[in-house]
């Protein structure tokens, strides 16, 4: 057992250990609500991008809203492990922490280091999302989608549609056209005539750079967070050693 007197010494540094770690836990945990809220934009505003992709990539915005959650809940545990000043859970939590650090390393490395190819992916499944439009599948739906929110039409410009089969039945698809009132059937039909009435600008390069903004997005916010583990793991770590070393017990 140590000396009253250095248990004394040590419970102040002890006190100013738990403050920071509580507070750290805390912020811990609104990261774990960012990336929830993230999780959910990205399912909600990119569900067009996501589904002209494969499942894999569909599942992207459910596996930010699992780390969010998962997160939330062991941000939570720090606060309770912190004030109980149990030091199997301080170090429990260390480990969760040094697990989340490796694997949101690994994810902004990966979204930053394929994300060229993730667009060239996304431009050939636009393409063909484009080339097999029939205006009932998820994927034209998806078209549609881009389109009327990018104000958009077709690949490189509206001209692209006239090389589909849904261009010779029914013409250019009503979400090229800036005012659904103005389009008539017979003027969808007409690419001369539809010019006026139409975007012209093609969606390919909207739907790459705009892809590759948010990934950026994506992957700075995992490059933040992950960082920010290290600071909870030296904590954890401290507030262990030290209750653990000096034997101190809570009130």
């Amino acid at each position: 057992m140590s000396p009253p007197s250095r248990r004394l010494q040590t419970k102040p540094v002890i006190t100013c250990l738990k403050t920071f770690l509580i507070s750290y836990s805390l912020i811990f945990w609104f990261t774990g609500v960012i990336l929830l809220a993230v999780g959910v934009w990205g399912k909600v505003s990119l569900k067009a991008y996501f589904s002209l992709l494969s499942e894999e990539s569909t599942n992207a915005p459910y596996v930010l809203i699992g780390t969010g959650a998962t997160i939330v809940i062991f941000g939570l545990f720090g606060c309770f492990a912190t004030c109980r000043g149990s030091p199997w859970m301080l170090k429990l939590y260390a480990m969760f922490l040094i697990l989340v650090f490796l694997a949101e390393l690994v994810a902004g490395v990966s979204g930053f280091i394929f994300r060229h190819e993730i667009n060239a992916k996304l431009g050939v499944a636009y393409k063909n999302a484009v080339k097999f439009y029939n205006s009932t599948d998820t994927s034209s739906s998806a078209v549609d989608t881009i389109q009327r929110t990018l104000h958009c039409c077709g690949v490189t410009n509206y001209t692209n549609w006239n090389e589909t089969e849904y261009f010779k039945a029914n013409g250019i698809p009503t979400s090229c056209c800036k005012d659904n009132t103005k389009c008539s059937p017979e003027t969808l039909k007409d690419l001369e005539k539809a010019e006026a009435e139409v975007y012209t600008m093609g969606c390919f390069t909207l739907v790459t750079s705009g892809m590759e903004a948010n990934l950026g997005i994506i992957a700075g916010i995992s490059f933040g967070i992950a960082f920010f583990q290290l600071i909870g793991v030296f904590l954890s770590c401290c507030l262990s050693r030290y209750i653990t070393n000096n034997q101190y017990e809570m009130v």
